[in-house]
Parts: C-alpha cells; structure tokens; sequence
C-alpha cells in the first residue's frame, strides 16, 4: 500500500478572465490584498525572482512556531493568463528552520464563462513539520484562495 504524501491541491471557478487571476499572483497590490502579503517581488518571467513576506503571528503553532515569515523560489515557467510555475521553493518561518523545497504551480483555463484556477503546491520529506506544515498551509490557501475569488469577482 503506497503511502500518500501531503500537498494541497485545490481549483476553483472565478468569474474573471484568466490574465486578471494569472496576474493576481504576480502584482503586488493584488498580492497585498488578496493573499495579505507585506511585501513581494514578484518577476514574471523564466528565471524571476518570486518572493512574497507575511507578518509574524502573536499566536504560535505547537509544531513551526509562529507563521507568517517569507515564501520565494523561481520562476520556472510563466504563460501570461495561462501558467505560473515556481521551483526551488521555500517557506522561511518567522523563527526555526525552512522548509522546502516546493514547487508551486498556478494554472487556468476557460470554463465555460469563467475562469477554472488550479492550485497545486508539492514537495515533501517525512517528518511531523512537514506533514503539520501542509495541515496548517490548507486552511490558508482555502481563505486566501476565497478572498482572491471575491477581489477579482467585485
């Protein structure tokens, strides 16, 4: 029996042309409304850099500590409207060691008259970080992924 690995994986219908949700992930005004981000450099091309920092949480998790800290890796691949891959990615706790490497691909196409967003976050190592790490980064990507729908749906 193989054993499944975490990831968070998650699509979703938007009502916006696929450029607008695409370009969400890589405008720093966006970025700072929608996914609550301090900061962002975001490079939209092979290569490019693909950096975005949150504020430290008061409040500890039992098992990373506090979250917020920074999220980067590379541009791997960028289809505007289309495609965003990033590789060698890494989440730097506020306090503790990184985790990674990840990869983070962003993807959409048209659904009929709406947009369908694909999600999809992957990288693993056996431990209880890890595991607690994509249990914790679900319940952030849904709400962030809520509030992404209702920014470009208004």
């Amino acid at each position: 029996m193989e054993i499944q690995t975490p990831e968070f994986d998650q699509s979703m219908l938007i009502n916006a042309a696929p450029t607008r949700v695409l370009t969400a992930f890589v405008d720093p005004e966006a970025l700072a409304t929608w996914w609550r981000v301090m900061r962002s450099v975001t490079t939209a091309r092979v290569m490019g850099v693909f950096a975005v920092e949150w504020a430290p949480t008061i409040d500890a998790d039992e098992v990373l500590g506090r979250l917020g800290g920074i999220f980067h890796g590379t541009v791997m691949e960028y289809v505007p409207g289309r495609e965003l891959f990033i590789g060698n990615a890494w989440w730097i706790p506020p306090d503790g060691d990184p985790i990674g490497p990840m990869a983070l691909a962003v993807s959409c196409r048209m659904d009929g008259p709406a947009c369908r967003l694909r999600v999809r976050q992957t990288g693993f190592e056996e431990g209880q970080r890890w595991r607690r790490y994509y249990t914790v980064i679900a319940g952030g990507w849904r709400s962030s992924l809520a509030a992404l729908k209702e920014y470009l749906e208004k």
